[in-house]
């Protein structure tokens, strides 16, 4: 999904073990000998990249577009917040790991605000209280260790990422409170809403992506790369130069 690309929720738990099992073979990929040295993997990454393409053109953007056309918009509105109220525990779970109590702190607030005062997260109480979102994942955890992120990688229906971030992906899966629900027709459907809200909130930057961007591999990955490296670093990255290994 080209768009859902740059950001978005955790998919299917066989996914990462495919993911992991693309970074491997990746290794022996032809390299552009002109290319950005951050993307050895190039040939490889641009033709998953169009396969994904294709497959968001086809599938993920007609259904996220239906789904935004029959929803009222404060069911999705509800749907959303209550997909990130449920993202918030893993968040705080790395915000621990990372070594960041006072971000955990926030989002251990927020959390039961949102899931006892707003319906169960349905209401985002905490963001108009001004307790903001601290988005973290394992592979942010695992950048805040000193793992150097890597190649960037294309990987399958997921879309960008690194070989850091798919080697924390698997850890992402098996956290993830919608993949461990035990009724699997109930996790099957949430995964569904889960991909659609997340498909569906991108509908407008996907376009913007399309008229603006003469190379769209190019403008995804680097924004997506940008992205995750300020991440790690709370917003506040130190200039590359002085810090090569991330």
């Amino acid at each position: 999904m080209s768009t859902h690309l740059i950001t978005g929720r955790s998919g299917l738990p066989w996914r990462s073990a495919l993911a992991v099992a693309v970074a491997l073979a990746c290794v022996g990929c032809a390299t552009r000998p002109d290319g950005n040295p951050r993307d050895p993997f190039e040939n490889y990454n641009r033709g998953m990249f169009a396969f994904n393409d294709g497959v968001d053109r086809a599938i993920f953007k007609p259904a996220a577009t239906m789904y935004r056309a029959v929803t009222p918009a404060p069911v999705r509105t509800g749907v959303s917040n209550f997909l990130g109220n449920l993202e918030d525990v893993w968040s705080f779970v790395n915000s621990l790991l990372q070594g960041k109590p006072q971000a955990a702190a926030q989002t251990f607030v927020r959390f039961n605000v949102n899931t006892f005062l707003g319906l169960g997260g349905v209401l985002d109480i905490a963001s108009e209280a001004r307790i903001d979102r601290q988005r973290e994942d394992f592979g942010q955890t695992l950048g805040v260790w000193g793992v150097p992120s890597g190649p960037y990688l294309v990987l399958p229906f997921l879309g960008p990422s690194t070989v850091r971030d798919t080697v924390g992906l698997p850890v992402d899966m098996a956290a993830d409170l919608i993949s461990n629900i035990d009724h699997v027709p109930t996790r099957n459907a949430a995964k569904v809403v889960d991909l659609l809200d997340t498909r569906a909130a991108l509908l407008r930057a996907g376009d913007t992506l399309e008229e603006a961007a003469l190379d769209k591999y190019s403008f995804t990955r680097d924004a997506f790369l940008q992205r995750r490296r300020s991440a790690v670093y709370d917003g506040d990255p130190p200039d590359e130069s002085a810090e090569p290994r991330r």
